[in-house]
């Protein structure tokens, strides 16, 4: 069974399955008609499962088109799974979890906290989905869980909401540098669910690339003209600002996962069979738009970088004169 398999993830784990001559049945109307009340073997046509791939759970946005929330995805698959005998269980995270934190260690591994951030309510509500598929195992001897944890995902023809919100924050920030950054390929996200179902792994396991962009180098993939730092006592205001008024890059939620590193490490996957086949760099060229930055010359981007230097430092000046003018009216006053 599984959930979500009309999505670009759920399509490429299905196909693959399908390959292996595996019978695959979309649950995901089903699991509604089972949630308001009718019986599983009605619902499923009277059809027997041994393994659930639960998909919907990681998904933010097939869950805000369905209007419901990964938590109550994950406790109504789970009670479909119960009742149709299934005993192995893939479910999609996030690394997302893990929060992003300055004292986050590099890279993070499986056994490390979850401290998702608390503006964030998708990653607390994964962290909950993962507590519920382990009472789930644990309720019954026998069961199998395999809880993936992916970086951000992306390709040509499947990067979600989240994922575009943060890379379109790449190089917005005026006085820090960005942060390192790592990106999963759909296909390979798709061959880590199938080798969880094929070899019935159990335990959490990170689906990331080896290594990860370092800011500087993800700034030039993304084509971000040079940076110019300005003082903390400039950027902070403005940057309130924007997030107050909605004008900023991405969601106050996800402010954290833009400023802090969350990397994690990819050597329990790899050691039970799986392999990345497209790198870091590779799956953020294929997922992002180039910008027109990028179709310039060197000349002409140093040409609109002084520029840019000049009517930002204007536009300081004009600022201060205006509450300096203010203060002396008051004053007089």
């Amino acid at each position: 069974m599984v959930t979500g398999a009309s999505t670009e993830l759920g399509r490429r784990v299905t196909t693959a399955l399908r390959a292996q001559d595996v019978e695959v049945v979309d649950v995901s109307n089903a699991r509604v008609a089972v949630a308001a009340g009718h019986p599983a073997s009605i619902a499923l046509d009277r059809q027997s499962a041994d393994r659930l791939i639960h998909l919907e759970a990681g998904d933010h946005d097939v869950l805000a088109s369905s209007r419901s929330s990964a938590v109550s995805s994950t406790r109504s698959a789970l009670e479909l799974a119960g009742s149709m005998g299934v005993d192995h269980v893939v479910v999609v995270s996030s690394a997302m979890v893990y929060g992003a934190w300055p004292n986050n260690p590099v890279p993070l591994t499986e056994d490390a906290a979850l401290r998702p951030d608390s503006k964030f309510a998708f990653a607390h509500q994964l962290a909950h989905v993962e507590q519920l598929v382990d009472d789930w195992r644990a309720a019954h001897p026998g069961r199998t869980v395999a809880v993936l944890r992916p970086v951000l995902t992306l390709s040509a023809d499947g990067t979600g909401s989240i994922v575009r919100a943060l890379a379109a924050n790449v190089g917005s920030r005026l006085d820090e540098d960005d942060p390192p950054t790592q990106y999963l390929h759909l296909d390979d996200l798709a061959s880590a669910v199938g080798l969880a179902h094929d070899r019935r792994l159990d335990g959490v396991f990170n689906v990331a690339p080896d290594g990860w962009i370092a800011g500087e180098r993800l700034r030039a993939l993304a084509g971000t003209p040079p940076k110019i730092r300005f003082p903390s006592w400039l950027v902070e205001p403005t940057a309130d600002l924007r997030w107050r008024f909605q004008r900023g890059p991405i969601p106050p939620g996800l402010r954290s996962y833009a400023r802090h590193g969350w990397l994690v490490a990819n050597d329990r996957l790899v050691a039970a069979g799986w392999k990345p086949t497209v790198t870091n760099e590779q799956v953020y060229v294929e997922g992002t738009e180039a910008k027109w930055w990028t179709m310039m010359t060197p000349k002409r981007k140093q040409e609109l970088s002084l520029g840019g230097m000049v009517a930002v430092g204007v536009g300081a000046f004009a600022a201060i004169l205006v509450v300096a003018r203010r203060a002396v009216r008051n004053r007089r006053r």
